[in-house]
């Protein structure tokens, strides 16, 4: 049986391995305050975020957070982590909708170890999921090693 270890107990993003994870992000709980915030910093001032009696009117229980909110922690994951300028691709899908009050909860693990254009890179599967454990986002980033 195999252990994984975390970036913390190793040296440098070359020496990390397939399965090995990467730190957590976990965010505080979401509020009416973080959307109103997020809609203005967005541009997305959908009514489903941040009326509650439209949300209401439409069949749901309330507002609820943007996707693109929950996608923009998985990127402060990711870039927390190895930087921005080791980047090289992000994708995503949206799998269930963060609801208020859910605490956005990513995490990330090496799945690959790659070289392409002569640079040696990492694959790193992600899940963003609230408190729960039931599963917002999933996706993938792509960083260079060095």
């Amino acid at each position: 049986m195999t252990t994984s270890t975390t970036p913390a107990q190793r040296a440098s993003l070359g020496d990390l391995q397939v399965g090995d994870t990467i730190p957590a992000l976990q965010v505080p709980p979401i509020s009416r305050r973080t959307l109103a915030i997020y809609a203005g910093a967005s541009g997305d001032h959908h009514p489903l975020h941040i009326d509650s009696d439209y949300a209401r009117e439409a069949g749901l229980g309330d507002v609820f957070a943007h996707g693109m909110l929950s996608a923009a922690y998985l990127g402060r994951l990711i870039t927390n982590w190895a930087g921005q300028g080791r980047l090289r691709t992000l994708k995503m899908r949206f799998t269930g909708i963060t609801h208020l009050r859910d605490a956005p909860h990513c995490t990330g693990r090496v799945s690959e170890r790659f070289e392409e254009s002569g640079e040696a890179r990492l694959r790193v599967e992600m899940v963003c999921a609230n408190q729960d454990g039931e599963q917002r986002i999933v996706g993938e980033a792509v960083v260079a090693i060095a």
